[in-house]
């Protein structure tokens, strides 16, 4: 839109004040506004207004002072309170929160109490911009001044927070602090003593020309790409104030560094080794390791060879019991058939505990009655074109069935989500036993169980371990879905979520969980499977010129065209190159194991959770059955619609 002398370059609805300082807001302490960029004169001007005031853009007002005017104008309809995730992670959801209502109102008086919020800054008076901490309801942005004072914090209830930050940096520089990665000082392109640090890092860097002219060309995609080497000349203005010093920015205190901090500044990875992996464990080779009484022997040597080569399909059987907990890898043979014969009771104890209930009572129990019918509908589409479910009256559907609901008993706080059955599937297909699968299946809910809670924060916690990983691994990469508007990698939800059962050929994914399994060679080897596909892609996704768009639909269409075995490959060439590298930022040493988690500095509920293994997350508390959010059944991931989840 333009005007007499002023032409609006950005505008974002849903940009909130919130007026108290109790964590959950009423509705009266928040004040919805309009924020909008705007080019006016040889100016730049950041302004919002309060809906009333905020008007058409033709109507723009520009600073307090001119708030006396503008005809009436068109308030927004109220955005719906948040339910306790973000867009970006509501793929797999299917809950949404009720939509209130309210009257626009028009021709506010410049005197009301929420006129009062209205501000306008030129850009060129800006000093820095702190983003908000992940995990949060809503991301915010403060703005401060070179004044020294901090403008009202920016909540964006309908996300938009890295729209806004990509239109600003096509005026100003954003440095990312190498003390606090949320925290972004402001340059503007002409500026003098940015010149010159520039021209001393050319003294060191004969091609950091080029890094001037990029950002002159594509400030914000240069920013993230090639400042974490300029950035080291800023540390002075960027140290953290000492202790007792006050400060601009009246937010929170930070428990945790935001994971990826320290990856800002480059990591030096050295040559990627050369790995090959080898043959399956046959029969013969496992019987072997079988010593007196049936006791399993050398059992580290053996895990590094289903590690290195898998297992040979007639011996998955009786090895995925010991690779899922079941059979205890120390037992005697006797030792495991007192065993099983206590978990088959076991077993057809909870059985009986839904088997025995009536038509009546179901009707008078929400809960079982949801899970029956979303078991029921989820087994009846669950691999049918394999042969061991192909067809109708299938009794490989009916074991599918009983098992997931007996683990409903087994687990009252988990219950079942969809998703659960794709990996029960294969399972049920290898032991072909309903106890034994039902107990194999126990132990890998035990590894992903967190992934099926309804906060999703496992799904968080994984997706931001994993751009850590890449972040190291391949900067540019990062940098590229970043400026596509994919740098949250929800794209990758589905992969992590069933770990990667539908992205591989049935077959392919036995061979895949048996390796993961071991837990070699360390924690998460999983998300750097993830890695490995996405960088046997790199070039495909950066040289095609693909947008967010052709990102997902590209990503979808890998399904069933990945070779098991080359992922398999480079993931652990990928982690060889990682554990080499003796300048390892510690937080990606804690995800691969390397490194014991740091101790939290206090004990606050808010703070971020380390990126740690994701495996045995505390279970959530069952939703009612009519409310609980649900992985949709085809779990695809659809387009994102804002990027709350990666302002974070």
């Amino acid at each position: 839109m333009e005007g007499a002398g002023y032409r609006v370059v950005f505008e974002k609805g849903g940009v909130y004040l919130h007026t108290s300082a109790k964590k959950y807001q009423d509705r009266d302490s928040l004040i919805a506004g309009v924020i909008r960029v705007v080019e006016k004169d040889n100016d730049v001007l950041l302004h919002w207004a309060p809906v009333e005031e905020a008007g058409e853009s033709t109507q723009i007002l520009f600073s307090k002072k001119d708030s006396s005017g503008g005809d009436s104008c068109t308030s927004e309809e109220e955005p719906t309170f948040d339910p306790g995730y973000e867009p970006d992670w509501a793929v797999i959801s299917t809950v949404r929160p009720q939509p209130r209502h309210s009257e626009p109102t028009r021709g506010a008086e410049p005197s009301s109490p929420q006129g009062s919020w209205a501000f306008s800054v030129s850009l060129g008076e800006l000093k820095s911009i702190r983003r908000s901490k992940p995990g949060l309801s809503w991301a915010y942005l403060v703005l401060v001044t070179q004044a020294g004072g901090s403008l009202p914090a920016l909540h964006f209830h309908r996300g938009g927070t890295r729209a806004l930050l990509r239109v600003l940096s096509r005026y100003l520089l954003l440095a990312s602090s190498p003390q606090d990665s949320r925290l972004y000082l402001v340059f503007p392109h002409d500026s003098s003593a940015l010149s010159n640090s520039f021209h001393h890092l050319q003294l060191f860097d004969q091609d950091s020309s080029n890094v001037v002219s990029r950002f002159l060309q594509d400030p914000y995609s240069t920013t993230f790409s090639s400042f974490s080497r300029v950035t080291n000349f800023f540390r002075g203005a960027l140290q953290p104030q000492p202790e007792g010093a006050s400060s601009d920015l009246p937010l929170p205190p930070d428990d945790e560094p935001e994971p990826g901090f320290e990856v800002i500044s480059c990591v030096e990875l050295g040559p990627r080794p050369t790995v090959e992996r080898g043959p399956p464990v046959t029969e013969e080779e496992w019987t072997h390791h079988v010593g007196p009484e049936g006791r399993l022997q050398q059992v580290p040597e053996l895990k590094n060879r289903i590690f290195s080569g898998g297992l040979s399909p007639g011996l998955r059987r009786e090895a995925w019991k010991f690779l899922l907990g079941y059979l205890s890898w120390k037992g005697t043979a006797e030792e495991h058939k007192a065993h099983v014969r206590k978990k088959t009771d076991e077993y057809f104890r909870m059985k009986l505990q839904w088997k025995s209930v009536s038509p009546e009572q179901e009707r008078r129990n929400s809960l079982l009655h949801g899970y029956r019918s979303l078991i029921e509908r989820d087994v009846s589409r669950t691999d049918r074109n394999n042969k061991f479910y192909e067809g109708p009256e299938n009794p490989g559907l009916g074991l599918l069935n009983d098992i997931l609901l007996t683990y409903c008993m087994y687990h009252f706080d988990l219950g079942y989500v969809q998703g659960m059955s794709d990996l029960l599937s294969p399972i049920l297909y290898v032991i072909q036993n309903e106890v034994d699968a039902f107990w194999c299946f126990c132990g890998f809910m035990e590894l992903v169980q967190g992934n099926f809670e309804e906060s999703q924060e496992t799904m968080k916690r994984q997706l931001g371990c994993l751009l850590l990983l890449l972040r190291v691994l391949d900067p540019p990469l990062c940098d590229f879905l970043d400026s596509q508007d994919s740098g949250s990698l929800c794209f990758c939800f589905r992969w992590l979520l069933i770990w990667f059962k539908r992205e591989f050929p049935f077959l392919d994914v036995l061979r895949l969980w048996e390796v993961l399994w071991t837990g070699l060679p360390g924690p998460n080897l999983h998300l750097l499977v993830a890695c490995a596909i996405l960088d046997m892609e790199r070039d495909t996704l950066m040289l095609s010129g693909f947008g967010s768009n052709e990102i997902l639909k590209h990503i979808n269409e890998l399904t069933m065209k990945l070779s098991v075995e080359d992922v398999l490959t480079r993931a652990e060439a990928l982690h060889r190159q990682l554990t080499a590298c003796p300048e390892l930022p510690h937080n990606v040493q804690e995800i691969l194991g390397l490194a014991p988690p740091a101790e939290p500095h206090s004990p606050s509920p808010t703070a971020s959770p380390l990126p740690l293994s994701p495996t045995r997350a505390p279970p959530s508390p069952p939703p009612p059955a009519d409310t609980a959010p649900q992985p949709d059944s085809s779990l695809e991931i659809l387009p994102e619609e804002e990027d709350d989840g990666a302002d974070s």
